[in-house]
């Protein structure tokens, strides 16, 4: 068998496919990856932007309740706890310093009555925000199964 060069056996490998992205020279029309994820931060169908994303506080629906996209198919895993860590993070820490500023002698029992309430406060509101906005841009870029779901129906064509 005669030996090949590089450059032949690099054309003959298959080329390497990340099954978490939609594949190269996709046909498909592109998602507006900006939209879609304002809408998944209100807690929207990234497709159609009316129907909820979450059946209760951070439970995701499987499908669209109103277009019946799948929405099964995400992965947010620890990005969204990661993200909102790092908001409220920089927010309180903002807070306490300037605190710590224009206020130095503050007492203490105000400061472990305040931080700790306030960065719960947050925490519990933006948690679910951050992963809706996840999700809607897995959603955008065809990401984890999203790339072979099955249209939404368009409820008002079909009536």
């Amino acid at each position: 068998m005669p030996k090949r060069s590089n450059e032949e056996a690099l054309m003959l490998t298959p080329a390497l496919e990340f099954p978490a992205f939609a594949p190269k020279g996709d046909d498909r029309p592109k998602r507006d990856i900006w939209q879609s994820i304002v809408k998944g931060l209100r807690g929207r169908c990234p497709a159609c932007g009316e129907g909820k994303m979450f059946r209760v506080y951070l439970k995701v629906n499987e499908s669209c309740p109103h277009c019946g996209e799948e929405l099964h198919h995400h992965r947010a895993d620890d990005a969204p706890p990661y993200l909102t860590i790092f908001v409220v993070g920089h927010i309180v820490g903002t807070f306490m310093l300037a605190t710590e500023e224009f206020w130095p002698d503050a007492p203490i029992w105000l400061h472990a009555m305040v931080w700790p309430t306030l960065t719960l406060i947050l925490s519990l509101w933006l948690l679910p925000i951050m992963k809706g906005g996840l999700i809607a841009h897995q959603w955008a870029l065809r990401m984890h199964g999203f790339e072979t779901a099955k249209a939404p129906i368009d409820r008002a064509s079909a009536a």
